[in-house]
């Protein structure tokens, strides 16, 4: 069977999203070819892991770095509680660092709901505050405060932490700035 397209493609900040729908009796349920490097002779590829930890994998513009991954967890988390939890974009207004904190940052930032939150969070050692005044990232904005050197923190927002080349490695996520603050996150 054919996979039907929408009439009119949505545009999303810079991408445009032309969604498919896959009938039941389409693929999906065959293997994927394996891809082999052209690179490296077959036998200087590495297995993976026996210990269930992620192998090292290539990365950065020249795949020379080396970066390790947590593992997954095993255990499952039912919809119900995972539903709990408040995920919404958020607009930086203003950034600092926190006085005699060598690792925290002070967020204000525009939930959406005309009031300012802040939250505080220890990425000083990958970022500086004026580098992230005006992008939109991702918080949890549903849990209760939490005061740090005498300040509220109220939500965290959200990194992607690995280690890279025996040192770890953390990126805000940010995400398109068109994207209103308060938006919710499904």
């Amino acid at each position: 069977m054919e996979s039907k397209k929408l009439e009119k493609p949505r545009e999303n900040g810079t991408f445009s999203t032309a969604q498919g729908v896959m009938e039941p009796d389409e693929g999906g349920r065959g293997a994927l070819p394996a891809m082999k490097s052209i690179d490296k002779p077959e036998a200087a590829q590495k297995p993976a892991a026996a210990d269930g930890a992620v192998p090292a994998a290539e990365s950065g513009p020249t795949g020379s770095s080396k970066v390790e991954i947590e593992p997954l967890f095993t255990e499952f988390v039912d919809f119900d509680t995972f539903s709990k939890s408040d995920f919404r974009v958020v607009k930086i207004k203003e950034c600092t660092a926190v006085p005699k904190s060598k690792k925290l940052l002070k967020f204000v930032l525009d939930d959406g709901t005309g009031a300012d939150r802040v939250i505080l969070s220890g990425i000083h050692e990958y970022y500086e505050p004026e580098e992230l005044v005006g992008k939109a990232a991702i918080a949890i904005v549903n849990l209760p405060p939490r005061r740090m050197m005498g300040i509220d923190s109220c939500g965290m927002l959200i990194s992607a932490v690995h280690q890279e080349d025996g040192h770890e490695g953390l990126h805000l996520l940010m995400v398109d700035p068109h994207i209103p603050a308060g938006a919710k996150l499904y």
